[in-house]
């Protein structure tokens, strides 16, 4: 089962940096949960798969190229946690005085929660 956690994540991680929704909600469960941290606080979060799903939708006008390239992946029995360079070029302003066409890079870590071979949680850590 872990190979199976290994090429889910990585599946998803490939359709991320792709633009592609459906590929990355395949492998989801109905009633996923996602959380952006950052600081150590939650900053973003949606529930089940709809409100995931129009999220990752909305964010395709948020950046021209985007990448995730995973530097470190530790599996257990219930999760996958992987380690990421992140790299993106912006599609517009944002409201944090970054400027359309600027490169946004760092440094972070998603966690990759499952439950009946699905992912049930991720949570995105910067």
């Amino acid at each position: 089962m872990q190979d199976e956690k290994r090429l889910i994540v990585e599946d998803y991680i490939t359709a991320y940096n792709k633009f592609d929704v459906e590929g990355m909600v395949k492998n989801l469960h109905e009633e996923v949960e996602f959380q952006n941290i950052s600081g150590g606080k939650i900053d973003f979060e949606t529930k089940g798969i709809e409100s995931f799903r129009n999220q990752a939708i909305a964010a395709l006008d948020y950046f021209s190229s985007r990448k995730q390239v995973i530097t470190n992946m530790t599996l257990t029995d219930t999760l996958v946690q992987i380690e990421i360079d992140y790299e993106a070029i912006l599609k517009q302003d944002f409201p944090n005085g970054m400027k359309k066409g600027d490169c946004l890079k760092l440094k972070g870590k998603s966690t990759f929660s499952f439950e009946d071979k699905l992912i049930i949680k991720i949570q995105d850590e910067s």
